[in-house]
């Protein structure tokens, strides 16, 4: 055999070595399974080898991973049995809601009147000093002292005992004492008081002011003694034969109601007594803490048997609400997201984020464009989450916009 021949023999022997090695390496790397490791207590950790958390110090767990996508998880049909997972169908249904708020009874502002001074002065006497005194038409409220009133009464006094002299004196006293009385009337005397400024010509600067309206007091401003200026609170009064009551409804159930819409209004106390009302308001404003709104009934309460500070439960109904619905334990709520899981194909789900709506017996209205044919997990979509942090260490809607 020739130097030639033997170094032909050699090489195509190396070649047929490495391509047999080359083979080995592919098939092994074909039945590799790519595993890590993380910790059940802190499933952000993850690690390529066995040992211990770094949080916990608990012994890290092997797991397989999978090549589905950042918001997909794969499962095995044994998963899924231990799970209880089943999907279903979203279904677009037409459904009457019945919902009931609690609210609280509250004074109508539209019936509070505030008594005020009408003049600079001081407060010499109160006669009512207590929350919850009910005052009627014409009684004594308070005293003022003021020398700006006694000044308008003299002015009064003068002009009237001008009437009687002769020519433009007596004309010109007609004008003074009509300007002379409409100044009395400005600070708030009334016709009684006026007349008998005339007949008594007594000039005095204490005042007494009387109430021109009916109701029970829920704020006394001034106290004796004390200096008010013009237009300053002495008390504030509420008729009680209306009262508003005001419940917090949710932000998404509040967008179906309108003003006017009939409710129907119990209260614990009175449980035999059902009012007949309608939404009177609606705030245009969202709570960003609670994410309610408040919605305001007014409630007519001739027989004031309703106080305020009392609890009611107003019922409202919808009629016809059209949408796609899915069951309450359908929806996972993770701080202000809500998502759901859908099956993508066999044995892998991927999460959506959603946003919700109306809740009508046990269902809730998905608002969000999603297929209707789409099969949506509705039983075991906490398992398959708590199952996604295990696997993948992340929160599943991390990088979706909130």
């Amino acid at each position: 055999m020739t130097k030639l021949s033997i170094i032909i023999i050699v090489t195509i022997g190396i070649f047929l070595s490495c391509s047999e090695q080359k083979e080995n390496d592919h098939s092994a790397h074909e039945g590799q399974v790519n595993i890590f490791y993380t910790c059940s207590m802190d499933p952000q950790v993850k690690e390529n080898k066995p040992g211990k958390c770094p949080i916990c110090h608990m012994d890290l767990t092997p797991i397989q991973s999978d090549d589905t996508k950042a918001n997909e998880l794969k499962l095995s049909d044994q998963q899924i049995y231990l799970g209880n997972i089943t999907t279903q169908s979203f279904a677009t249904t037409q459904n009457n809601m019945e919902q009931k708020f609690t609210g609280v009874l509250t004074f109508d502002q539209e019936k509070i009147k505030r008594i005020s001074a009408r003049a600079m002065g001081r407060i010499e006497k109160l006669y009512f000093k207590t929350i919850g005194e009910f005052i009627k038409v014409n009684q004594p409220v308070y005293e003022l002292y003021s020398e700006e009133i006694a000044i308008a009464k003299q002015d009064y006094i003068s002009a009237y005992q001008q009437l009687n002299l002769p020519g433009d004196y007596g004309k010109n006293a007609e004008r003074i004492l009509s300007s002379a009385k409409a100044k009395l009337e400005f600070y708030g005397l009334n016709d009684s008081q006026i007349e008998k400024i005339k007949s008594t010509k007594e000039v005095t600067p204490y005042t007494t002011f009387y109430s021109t309206i009916n109701g029970y007091i829920n704020e006394i401003f001034a106290i004796e003694g004390s200096y008010v200026m013009e237009g300053e609170g002495i008390l504030e009064t509420a008729d009680l034969t209306s009262l508003w009551l005001e419940s917090e409804v949710n932000a998404n159930y509040s967008n179906g109601l309108q003003i006017g819409q009939k409710v129907k209004v119990s209260f614990n106390d009175f449980p035999e007594k059902t009012n007949n009302t309608k939404v009177s308001f609606i705030n245009p404003e969202i709570n960003p803490d609670t994410r309610l709104v408040m919605v305001r009934m007014r409630i007519q309460n001739k027989n004031l048997q309703l106080k305020p500070g009392m609890q009611g439960v107003a019922t409202i109904k919808r009629y016809d609400m059209q949408g796609l619905f899915i069951p309450i334990d359908a929806i996972i709520r993770e701080g202000k997201a809500s998502y759901i899981w859908l099956k993508k194909s066999p044995g892998v789900y991927r999460n959506q984020m959603v946003e919700t709506g109306a809740e009508i017996n046990g269902m809730i209205e998905i608002k969000t464009g999603i297929d209707s044919l789409s099969d949506v997990v509705i039983t075991g979509a906490y398992a398959i989450n708590s199952e996604y942090k295990f696997r993948k260490g992340s929160n599943p809607m991390e990088g979706h916009n909130m």
